[in-house]
Parts: structure tokens; C-alpha cells; sequence
């Protein structure tokens, strides 16, 4: 087995550099933060070189006045919540922070290159909409710089949302600047339990018209039983909370209680959202659609935690099942496989599109790799289609 050589860049320009030299020598790079998503995508191109992010480990700038942070792409996303919530703030993303080596859970970086979020997208959106600047290293040695610190719109192209979700294939994200939320100390959960999937879906689709402003509204489903859970923090979270409840008991669900103050309920949906043992997958579909795709999980024998009102369901399955799960789905939406075992990873398509493939959707990321990556250097094949 050929040795894969590592760069623990401590600086942009070791990082810049580092990169540039692999294209030079037409070394593959595989770009590694905390590791805690490193079965993600189609891993089975090996890599030359490793570039681990987690030397650009710094927080440089809090600006608590401006609600707005910048920290370099190693930094722990647990670590960077501990630091804004002593000034009562948060960076608004959620996703599981549980590292099963036991490590400081994933990093800044390999949260907005994956675009993984938690709960709470619900509210506040996904990691590419509370970046708004971006430092990058491109595999040409360049170090780009994109948006700023101050929360605004901007003509032309916006370089944070390229990467955000771009699985490091663009290049290697440096550092992001941020926005920042109050963070709320206390909040008050609204949940019910449903026995069939179409009344899930009524009161699902209920609450998310609803005027409350939740901070999430989530489903769960496992064997033929399922529940709504609506959190509300801030101000009058309980009074929001209890005319949450009185939805879902209209809507027919049952147990409609007002519960979780320590936030156990939400942990277990979090940890929904990866799987050891079997394969873990996320649908997004139409939130209308939640009774089909709950019909679809029961068939498979699988369970289900999702996001109510933006139709993302995270399904847990036996790899077998993968191809029926998708060939059951209404309207054939994507179907991204995240965790697997590995004995099974390599049967399993992470996309649903065969490399080669050829869409107008595909043909645009494909310029755009060969754009800002024309040597194949970052994480080659890892994305869809191969790219």
C-alpha cells in the first residue's frame, strides 16, 4: 500500500502552499477536519496526500457587538459555542457533535463544507446562510477572499455559498466569518404522538403555517408510530409552546404534553441523524410528502427523524433496503446515503447518480470544478457524479 504523506498546516499560507504543490505533482488530496464525516460521499479514490484542517485552529475575532465571529476551519464547533454563549450568543447550527473516537466533535469547516445542520435549520437556515465570508485555499496555491464581516447582500458572486456544501472539491476552506444568534437559556417542547402517518402529516403541516416562531419543528417515526415535537424559546416560549399543543391535539394527535427542559428529546433527534450499524440516509423531499415517505421507511423496516417543515428526512436502514427505500419514494427525490458500514459502503451509491452522468445541473458543477480545481486536486470523485 503506497504511504498517503500528511500537512497539518498551522498557517493560510502553509495550507495554500501545501495544496499547491500536490497539483503540482498531480497528487490527489483528501481534506480531513475532525474526521467525524469521512465515510461521506463516494470514498473509494485514494488519496495521496491528507491536508488536515485542524491546525487552523483559532478564533480571530468575536464580535459580540456586531453579532458576527471569524474562526479558521479547525475549530471545534462545540469549542466556538462555549465561547459565544458567555456572551449570550450562538452560532445557529446544531448538527450531532458526538465524535465516536471520543475527539472535540466536528469542526467549523467540515460542518459548512457538508452542509450539515441539526434541528434548528428550521429557524435559522443551513450553514450557507449564516456564512457571509469566506477564506479559501484553491489548488493553484491562490488564498481568495470572499463577502465580509458585516451581515449583507452583496452583487456578484458569492464565493461562501459555492462552498458551503461543495464536500472540499472546490478547494480547502481556510476560515469562515459567521453570524451570530441570542442565545436562548431556556426553551419549552410541544410534542404528540401520532399512530398513523397521514394525521403526522396534518398536524406537521398545521404547525408549520402556524405564526409561533419555533426554533424547530421536528417528526420521528419508528414502527408504526410517530410524534411531533415543536420547540419555542425566547419570549413567552411557554405561552407559544401550549398554542402549539392545542394544535396538535386538534389535529388528532394523542400524549400532547409540554416537556424537555434539559433538551433530551432534541439530543435523540440529533443522534437520528448518523448510524453505526446500519446505513443512514437523507431524503429531501416535499414536506407534503412526509406520509409517503413514512409509508416508503415502514415498508423498509427503517426509522425516521426529519424536519417537518423543509421536507429533510434522515432515515436509518439496512444497506439492502437502500435500493427499494429509493425506488419507493414519490417523485424520486435525492436520496444521499451518509453513514454505512463499511463492509457495505462499497455496494451502495452515496449520490443515486452514476458518475458520468449527464444533467444540465451536472454539467454546471462540473465547469465549476474545473474552474476553480482544473488539476482534479481536491477530494477528486467525492461529490456527486464523480466530480
Amino acid at each position: 500500500m503506497a504511504t498517503v504523506a500528511t500537512h497539518a498546516p498551522r498557517t493560510f499560507e502553509e495550507a495554500a502552499a501545501a495544496l499547491a504543490a500536490a497539483s503540482a505533482e498531480r497528487r490527489r488530496v483528501r481534506i480531513v477536519g475532525a474526521g467525524t464525516k469521512l465515510g461521506w460521499g463516494r470514498v473509494e479514490v485514494a488519496a495521496d496526500t491528507e491536508l488536515h484542517t485542524t491546525g487552523l485552529d483559532q478564533i480571530l475575532e468575536h464580535n459580540a457587538g456586531d453579532l458576527t465571529a471569524v474562526l479558521q476551519a479547525g475549530v471545534p464547533l462545540a469549542m466556538a459555542q462555549r465561547t459565544f454563549a458567555t456572551a449570550g450568543q450562538m452560532l445557529a447550527l446544531d448538527p450531532p457533535l458526538a465524535s465516536a473516537e471520543g475527539g472535540p466533535g466536528p469542526t467549523i469547516g467540515g460542518v459548512v463544507a457538508t452542509g450539515d445542520a441539526g434541528p434548528i435549520r428550521h429557524r435559522y437556515g443551513a450553514p450557507r446562510d449564516l456564512v457571509v465570508g469566506i477564506t479559501v485555499a484553491l489548488s493553484d496555491g491562490t488564498i481568495a477572499r470572499a463577502g465580509g464581516k458585516v451581515i449583507k447582500n452583496v452583487a456578484g458572486y458569492d464565493l461562501a455559498k459555492l462552498f458551503s456544501g461543495s464536500f472540499g472539491t472546490l478547494g480547502v476552506i481556510l476560515a469562515v466569518n459567521v453570524r451570530l444568534h441570542p442565545l436562548h437559556e431556556t426553551s419549552v417542547t410541544a410534542l404528540g404522538a401520532a399512530t398513523g402517518a397521514a394525521q403526522l402529516l396534518t398536524a406537521a403541516l398545521a404547525l408549520a403555517a402556524a405564526p409561533l416562531e419555533f426554533e424547530a419543528l421536528d417528526v420521528a417515526w419508528r414502527a408504526g408510530r410517530g410524534g411531533l415535537l415543536a420547540r419555542c424559546a425566547g419570549p413567552e416560549a411557554a405561552r407559544r409552546a401550549r398554542r402549539a399543543a392545542r394544535l396538535m391535539a386538534d389535529a388528532g394527535l394523542q400524549e400532547v404534553d409540554l416537556a424537555d427542559p434539559d433538551g433530551q428529546l432534541w439530543e435523540r433527534q440529533r443522534a437520528g441523524q448518523r448510524s453505526r450499524d446500519r446505513a443512514l440516509v437523507r431524503v429531501a423531499a416535499q414536506p407534503t410528502a412526509l406520509a409517503a415517505v413514512i409509508e416508503a421507511v415502514d415498508a423498509c423496516e427503517a426509522t425516521l427523524v426529519g424536519r417537518a417543515a423543509l421536507g429533510t428526512s434522515f432515515i436509518e436502514v439496512e444497506p439492502t433496503e437502500v435500493p427499494r427505500l429509493r425506488s419507493l419514494l414519490p417523485d424520486r427525490p435525492p436520496v444521499v446515503v451518509l453513514d454505512a458500514p463499511a463492509s457495505a459502503r462499497s455496494q451502495l451509491d452515496p449520490w443515486g447518480v452514476e458518475p458520468g452522468a449527464a444533467t444540465a445541473e451536472l454539467e454546471l458543477m462540473r465547469r465549476l470544478k474545473a474552474r476553480f480545481d482544473p488539476a482534479g486536486t481536491c477530494n477528486p470523485g467525492l461529490f456527486v457524479g464523480g466530480i
